[in-house]
């Protein structure tokens, strides 16, 4: 049976290709200096890349990486919401802190990872509602910028459940204090988001005022685009 991709999906394969490449530079740079883990972990990428049927049962001790992984910019991550089988993964980024945006309680066995890891958990919960109804709370996403323009949070990760919306929000609006021009904010949101891409979210981003952030340093990589 063939099944159709939904509109604006990129190619499965497509997909794989560019997750397993943005994590290889992810750890890699957290890992300088330390080849034989990359070499471990570029192993445990092929495998994962080349066997997408890997069964449950053998995952144990892999690199997993949660659900819409990618590296937004040095020391900053975003992803879908992390499981006990992404917590290998999750080690090898050397995290300080997480940037939760669901209103739902931290589940107990990601409480006692952070806990064993000394990541810092910092929740900021904002309601998943679906379009006509999405309200996106402006000071919310101002005081989880503040959180990410912070280097002493850094290597840091940003999720919500999907990592499509709410993650998707809060990275467009970073990505306007960058300078970036609309149009690539709005093609890195509907990369995640897919089918799914809300047009109340890009409306959010695009009227999302950054003057208030003008004080602050920006110490990514790509703040000089």
């Amino acid at each position: 049976m063939k099944l159709d991709r939904a509109e604006g999906e990129a190619p499965v394969a497509d997909v794989d290709a560019e997750i397993c490449k943005t994590i290889e530079v992810a750890v890699e740079q957290q890992h300088n200096g330390r080849h034989h883990s990359c070499h471990q972990y570029h192993r445990c990428t092929q495998q994962l890349c080349l066997q997408p049927e890997i069964a449950a049962e053998d995952i144990e001790g892999l690199f997993v990486p949660p659900l819409n992984f990618a590296m937004v910019d040095n020391g900053v991550f975003r992803s879908g919401f992390p499981d006990t089988a992404n917590f290998t993964f999750l080690q090898s980024l050397g995290l300080r802190s997480i940037v939760y945006l669901c209103p739902e309680p931290y589940p107990e066995a990601n409480k006692e990872f952070l806990k064993t890891n000394g990541i810092k958990l910092y929740q900021f919960g904002i309601e998943g509602y679906k379009e006509p109804f999405v309200n996106i709370p402006e000071d919310t996403i101002r005081e989880a910028l503040k959180i990410l323009l912070d280097s002493r949070n850094h290597p840091v990760l940003i999720h919500c459940n999907r990592g499509k919306h709410r993650t998707g929000c809060l990275v467009g609006c970073l990505r306007k204090l960058q300078k970036w021009c609309l149009s690539s904010i709005f093609d890195e949101y509907q990369r995640f988001a897919a089918a799914k891409a809300r047009l109340s979210d890009q409306r959010f981003i695009e009227l999302f005022d950054i003057s208030s952030f003008k004080h602050l340093p920006l110490s990514f990589s790509c703040s000089t685009r």
